[in-house]
């Protein structure tokens, strides 16, 4: 029972990551709390579905939400966020904040009259629905792919922002942009990129998260917004491993406290580990940033 508990959680916090390694890149390199980044989740299972129901095998679905959810991440950067750069640091942050939450009311409305405040299904065989045992586990094949697709993806990312050219230009803007601009790096397509790459993830995680559940509602990027900010929390301001080791963790920690607390205690110790981490670990238990949230506009 523990076990199975364990390994689902790890599962729930492997689609964390995808959410919050998104929002947590976007503050690295820019320095703003995107708050529609969970409209952009809504929107992937929303695209995903309506893909679906038009006929488009699930892969292609999937993928197609996923390039949307990028151009619609992009567009909030071009018409919200880019006319902001111009301003003060704080002009831009608090600017960025009240833009950001109309996008996201802006899709969730959209969405709301979509379905008709419904609930949405994905219609059955969608995915394979086959379950595996061993070890006295029990794991789905949709949960198999979700941990590949998302190691494989979280790896990649690593990776392209360490060891290529790109990677070193979004360290050089988050640092600060004038100076990278005397280099000859583009923080405009730096910005482009990286909303690009939130937005995929983001969308991406919007769908596993509707077919894991299959569930699709205009309001169900509201409560992984949260666990974002749990995670950023935990994780540390824009540190991107610690982001992803703080998604394992709170994964497992709501899979347990859901299992064997009283309901409704979940979300109460949850916030309640918030509090003492902000407390006596204001930086995050894992640090500082790796993608260094630092001076931004000189």
């Amino acid at each position: 029972m523990l076990g199975q508990q364990i390994l689902n959680g790890l599962v729930s916090g492997a689609i964390y990551a995808l959410f919050a390694l998104g929002f947590n890149l976007i503050f690295g390199v820019q320095k703003v709390l995107n708050l529609a980044h969970g409209g952009v989740f809504m929107s992937g299972a929303f695209i995903a579905y309506y893909a679906v129901i038009v006929g488009l095998p699930f892969w292609v679905a999937l993928l197609l939400a996923m390039v949307a959810c990028g151009l619609i991440s992009v567009l909030i950067d071009v018409l919200g966020f880019q006319p902001l750069r111009k301003r003060s640091q704080a002009d831009a942050e608090f600017g960025a904040i009240v833009i950001s939450i109309g996008v996201d009311l802006i899709l969730a409305t959209i969405a709301q009259r979509l379905s008709d405040t419904k609930v949405l299904s994905f219609p059955f065989g969608t995915f394979p629905v086959e379950f595996y045992r061993g070890l006295g586990l029990r794991i789905s094949l949709l949960q198999i792919t979700i941990v590949i697709l998302v190691a494989l993806l979280l790896a990649a990312l690593m990776l392209f922002l360490k060891r290529t050219s790109f990677g070193r230009q979004v360290r050089a803007v988050a640092l600060n942009e004038r100076a990278a601009a005397l280099l000859g790096i583009s923080a405009r397509s730096v910005y482009f990129q990286t909303f690009f790459i939130a937005g995929s993830m983001a969308g991406l995680a919007g769908v596993l998260i509707g077919l894991s559940f299959n569930s699709v509602h205009f309001l169900m990027g509201e409560p992984y917004m949260l666990k974002a900010f749990v995670v950023v929390v935990l994780g540390g301001l824009g540190n991107l491993p610690g982001a992803v080791a703080a998604s394992l963790l709170l994964g497992v920690l709501q899979t347990m406290t859901v299992v064997y607390l009283p309901a409704g205690l979940s979300d109460t110790l949850i916030f309640s580990t918030l509090f003492v981490v902000l407390l006596f670990w204001p930086n995050g238990l894992f640090g500082g940033a790796s993608v260094p949230a630092g001076q931004g506009r000189q």
